[in-house]
C-alpha cells in the first residue's frame, strides 16, 4: 500500500510541531523515542570520550 493512500485511510496523521516533539510525555510516545535517540547518543558520546581520555593516561 503507498504512503498516500495510508495518509488517506488515516486521516488522523498530522505533523507534528517543534514544541510538541520537544515536550516531555510519560510513556510510549513519539516524543519518547526522541528523547531516548538524543540520551542514547548523549551516553556514546561521553563512553567515547572516557575511552580517549583513558587511552591518552595509560598509553604513555
Amino acid at each position: 500500500m503507498s504512503l498516500k493512500k495510508e495518509n488517506e485511510l488515516n486521516k488522523s496523521t498530522r505533523p507534528a510541531s517543534s514544541t510538541e516533539l520537544n515536550s516531555w510525555k510519560r510513556g510510549f510516545t513519539p516524543q519518547a523515542e526522541i528523547w531516548n535517540g538524543r540520551m542514547a547518543i548523549a551516553g556514546l558520546i561521553i563512553i567515547l570520550f572516557i575511552l580517549l581520555v583513558s587511552n591518552l593516561i595509560f598509553s604513555a
